[in-house]
């Protein structure tokens, strides 16, 4: 295995990080917001979910009512 020269090593990664098209702001926030939105749908529909299969369950077993 070849030894690594730690200079040329954080040369290469300077490089390499130059090239990463980096999100504006703007697209930070709108994306930051629909992760947002999305995670309250998911979590409305698994609470309904929970509830009718809850329902469910109880009136299958009698113990509901």
């Amino acid at each position: 295995m070849a030894k690594t020269n730690p200079f040329k090593f954080i040369q290469e990664v300077r490089a390499e990080t130059s090239k990463v098209t980096w999100p504006t702001r703007k697209e930070t926030a709108v994306t930051t917001v629909m992760v947002f939105v999305m995670v309250l749908i998911a979590s409305i529909f698994f609470l309904a979910a929970d509830q009718l299969m809850g329902l469910g369950i109880g009136y299958l077993l009698g113990v509901g009512g």
